[in-house]
């Protein structure tokens, strides 16, 4: 197999598993994607394309220092290859806002998301959905800011795009109404919290299994507002159950490296 044939044929392998939220096999394969396409130079925006697979899979499972360098690393090369303002420097700006986000580095992940939203709206215009990711994180950071009414603004205008792309069950409309749900609760709006939650968690259920670890990320923000209003019970319930997913891929995680 050509080292054209094998980063591509790998790092293809590699998405569908993270897809499937088989965590270990997808890292398995983008390590193998990456050190393929290395060798086709290590400037190669095809390097930049796996660095950022695996940076994603890495954010996902809170190896925040090792996602942070490998998102680092492709933007730097899609920055010197592609230009400041193709998209996908776009994607690695945003990827890199959200996380700067959780570690509550707040000015930089605003910088960052404005960038990278505004980089999508050149290229692809304002109602599109390749813009809906930078959109979707840029509400996500001003919630973080207490900014409520721009996050509002700016998640009700996400949903409105991928609902009229997607349709009304897709997973990102889900992702979208998690932020939604939890934009509610920070706001003591607990009703309208609950009814978000629980629509999200049932398209991620239907589109992506009971299993997947997505799902568990629903569980456990579910479960958070459940505590915020004293019902205990059904919080203990909804951690046990998540519990239970995020073990069951640890348990695949120790059968593959046996």
């Amino acid at each position: 197999m050509s080292t054209d044939n094998a980063w591509d044929d790998e790092n293809g392998r590699g998405a569908q598993l993270y897809q499937q939220g088989r965590y270990a096999e997808a890292e398995q394969a983008f390590r193998a994607a990456l050190e393929a396409a290395e060798q086709l130079g290590p400037d190669d925006v095809r390097v930049a394309v796996v660095l950022n697979n695996l940076a994603s899979l890495c954010h996902n499972e809170r190896k925040i220092e090792e996602a942070q360098a490998l998102y680092e690393r492709a933007l730097v090369i899609r920055h010197r290859v592609l230009g400041a303002n193709h998209p996908m420097v776009a994607q690695s700006l945003n990827n890199l806002s959200s996380l700067y986000r959780e570690v509550g580095r707040h000015n930089e992940a605003e910088q960052f998301s404005r960038q990278a939203v505004g980089i999508a709206e050149a290229v692809f215009g304002s109602d599109h959905y390749r813009i809906t990711n930078c959109l979707n994180n840029l509400a996500a950071v001003y919630m973080a800011q207490a900014r409520y009414s721009e996050a509002e603004q700016i998640f009700q205008r996400t949903l409105t795009i991928r609902r009229r792309f997607f349709g009304d069950n897709d997973v990102t409309v889900a992702t979208t109404m998690c932020g939604l749900a939890e934009l509610a609760s920070a706001q003591a709006r607990y009703a309208d919290a609950e009814s978000l939650f629980r629509r999200a968690l049932a398209i991620r259920e239907e589109q992506l299994g009971g299993e997947h670890p997505s799902v568990a990320v629903v569980l456990e923000k579910f479960a958070v507002l459940l505590r915020q209003t004293a019902r205990d019970e059904e919080a203990v319930a909804l951690e046990a159950r998540a519990g239970n997913i995020r073990v069951h891929a640890m348990k695949i995680r120790s059968s593959d490296r046996v």
